[in-house]
């Protein structure tokens, strides 16, 4: 009796432990599992416009001057982390080479890492470059997740939607802004809404979740040149008319930024999307034209305003960015190899800034291309467009396969990068959502590239097969 007494006791423990062992694991399982994947990967998406999270040792001075002010720790940081578990998980667990998920290495993007990186060893300051390493760090990190696990044309999709359910939520709130006037919070959530007002000229510059107005606006180029490309594609009407909805509503938040930079950029993009549309025979031009009559009836109410902010008194605004271009090129000129260190430039201007500058606008300067040279120098600045210029290039290969999904889409987000590097040349473009935004753009764009060359390298290959036979 007691050995009975004792077995049962022995067959409690083991189910006990096996209980326990089941519970510690069960979280690491439910990484491997799609769905949580897809609901993590939809959280980094969702987290460009809405920004859940704060930034830790923050520095107002340095901020109000244009620096990145602090250490970015948002959903997206914890998001990535459990998606990067999680396919490592699977990596392991996969027992066939061809199931895992390749690492797309991006050796522009590699080398303008690095040499961000060492440019912190010449920092002044050296806790404001490691701020932006880390920041850039993070973008780096989606663009491999998203190059290395995007396999599938559903995966595609996936993130297409998304970033256009992002934009239209986006959207949604820049409008009530502007018509409620609402303070720093929407329904509670922890969003950093900024309105810059002007009532000399009689407009609110919304910047809405993004931030600053101008990193709105970028952010609704790029992505309204992206859903602009959907009405190209083979999708069902349910994605064709999401991406009307976000053309609408997108841009009448794009013109409530009164970005002119914005503007140009995302009229470049579609100009470009609809002439190599136009180009390509066999393709109707009933898209193009649609996106061109809904931006103009978009624009009969807003006339008014948009034609006193293009051609009325902006009190010097675009003039004020020619010093600073000036200031970039001295600090540039003095230290061409790494810089004055990422993130730096308000540090390192100092003993550059001459009599003019007393009266005028002091601020990190408005050119990106600049900013990067002045802080990383001519080796940073050559890694920068070289990655641009392989994301341009990639979308382009994309098209040209003529593939009726990918192809349109590769195009429109081509366009879109195009709309947003010359937007570069007018501002900082320092914060996280507009890089983020780019960086998943480009790993995307790159998971297209593969799944385009896999697609023709197995057509080529069938028809050699039945052409041997």
């Amino acid at each position: 009796m007691i050995a009975g007494a004792q077995r049962s006791s022995a067959r409690a423990l083991s189910q006990g432990g096996n209980s326990l062992v089941v519970a510690i694991l069960s979280p690491f399982l439910a990484l491997t599992s799609k769905s949580v994947q897809k609901v993590l990967l939809a959280v980094v998406i969702l987290d460009i416009p809405l920004q859940f999270g704060t930034h830790w040792f923050y520095r107002e001075e340095h901020a109000a001057l244009g620096a990145l002010g602090g250490l970015s720790i948002s959903a997206t940081t914890l998001a990535l982390a459990a998606l990067y578990l999680s396919w490592v998980i699977r990596a392991f667990a996969s027992r066939h080479q061809a199931q895992r998920a390749g690492v797309n290495v991006n050796w522009p993007l590699v080398a303008y890492f690095a040499i961000t990186l060492l440019s912190v060893f010449v920092a002044q300051d050296v806790s404001l470059s490691l701020f932006e390493v880390c920041l850039l760090l993070e973008a780096c990190l989606v663009y491999f997740y998203i190059a290395g696990n995007v396999r599938t044309r559903e995966d595609v999709v996936f993130v297409l939607s998304v970033l256009q359910v992002a934009c239209l939520i986006e959207s949604v709130v820049m409008i009530i802004l502007r018509l409620t006037g609402m303070p720093s919070t929407i329904w509670g959530l922890p969003t950093h809404i900024q309105i810059d007002s002007d009532p000399k000229e009689g407009f609110m510059r919304i910047g809405g979740t993004v931030g600053q107005s101008n990193f709105a606006a970028a952010y609704l180029g790029i992505s309204l040149t992206c859903a602009a490309s959907v009405l190209f594609t083979n999708l069902g009407n349910f994605h064709k008319w999401l991406a009307a909805a976000v053309l609408g509503l997108g841009s009448i938040a794009l013109i409530l930024t009164f970005s002119r930079g914005g503007w140009l950029a995302l009229a470049l993009s579609l100009a470009l999307v609809c002439f190599v549309i136009w180009r390509r025979r066999g393709l109707s031009l009933k898209a193009p034209i649609a996106v061109l009559l809904l931006l103009v009836l978009l624009y009969v109410p807003f006339h008014s305003l948009i034609g006193a902010r293009l051609f009325g008194d902006d009190r010097g605004s675009a003039e004020s960015r020619i010093p600073l271009m000036s200031l970039a090129f001295r600090i540039a000129e003095d230290h061409p190899l790494l810089g004055v260190g990422t993130n730096n430039f308000t540090v390192a201007m100092g003993p550059y800034l001459t009599s003019e500058f007393r009266e005028r606008f002091l601020f990190a300067v408005h050119n990106k291309y600049l900013l990067v040279l002045a802080e990383t120098g001519m080796g940073g600045l050559t890694a920068f467009l070289a990655f641009f210029v392989g994301m341009v290039r990639k979308g382009w290969q994309c098209w040209n396969f003529r593939d009726r999904l990918l192809s349109p889409l590769a195009l429109g987000f081509a366009a879109g990068i195009v709309g947003h590097m010359v937007h570069m040349t007018v501002d900082v473009f320092r914060g996280r959502p507009t890089q983020q935004l780019v960086w998943l753009i480009a790993g995307l764009l790159a998971a297209m590239h593969r799944l385009c060359v896999g697609v023709s390298g197995f057509t080529t290959k069938l028809k050699q097969q039945q052409a041997a036979s």
